[in-house]
């Protein structure tokens, strides 16, 4: 694998991948946006301004309020780049179900890829179009890991051989006590207590290290 490719932005994409693949919409709602580098983004903004006209066709009031919506975000989201990234751009956005019929919200999804995105496409259908990421990112292995022990955690990504250590996290916990007697028994209940907090910490930054990422 290539060695520019970065690993957690890897790590990431797939897991944003895996929480689209579920997510469907009703009638043809899911916007689906790929954008090359070599895009200009106010070419994109004004297409899309082109197919919020086009959307004013949709026979159902509810369709083309969501698609109508979505187009919008989309536009509101590609204005804060001042340029379009590198590898390119990936939008998902779409009106998706929070809690049954009638709780549609617009989710935006950006994902900056791990390679570059060759082809500009929209999609305007009732799931996301996520083949083109997928292809990105195929037969690569990606492992996330957390290396701890009492003194610190070390937090990185398995890409194939390649070992790629992002972040480490000290306990500010010291070592245990070799006196005796009651203030030793007393040292070693504030010890555990730090530990558990430390651990504690440790698990709250793993769950938004690895699994936070959908935007």
């Amino acid at each position: 694998m290539p060695s520019n490719i970065d690993s957690l932005a890897l790590y990431k994409t797939r897991r944003i991948l895996k929480e689209l693949s579920a997510k469907t919409g009703r009638g043809t709602e899911l916007i689906s946006l790929y954008i090359p580098a070599k895009k200009a983004l106010h070419d994109v903004i004004a297409n899309l301004r082109e197919e919020y006209g086009t959307a004013t066709n949709i026979k159902s009031d509810l369709t083309r309020n969501h698609v109508q919506d979505a187009l919008t975000k989309t536009q509101q989201k590609l204005k804060l780049f001042k340029r379009t990234p590198d590898n390119g751009l990936v939008l998902f956005v779409g009106a998706l179900m929070t809690n049954g019929p009638g709780s549609e919200e617009i989710f935006v999804n950006e994902i900056i890829p791990p390679k570059p995105v060759q082809t500009y496409l929209y999609r305007c259908d009732d799931h996301f179009h996520l083949e083109h990421l997928m292809e990105m990112i195929k037969d690569v292995d990606i492992i996330g890991i957390i290396s701890i022990d009492s003194t610190e955690t070390g937090f990185g990504i398995l890409t194939g051989n390649k070992i790629d250590i992002d972040e480490v996290i000290t306990s500010g916990v010291g070592g245990k006590t070799r006196a005796g007697g009651q203030s030793a028994r007393r040292y070693e209940r504030l010890r555990e207590q730090n530990l558990s907090g430390y651990y504690r910490r440790v698990a709250n930054h793993a769950k938004k290290y690895f699994l936070k990422g959908i935007k």
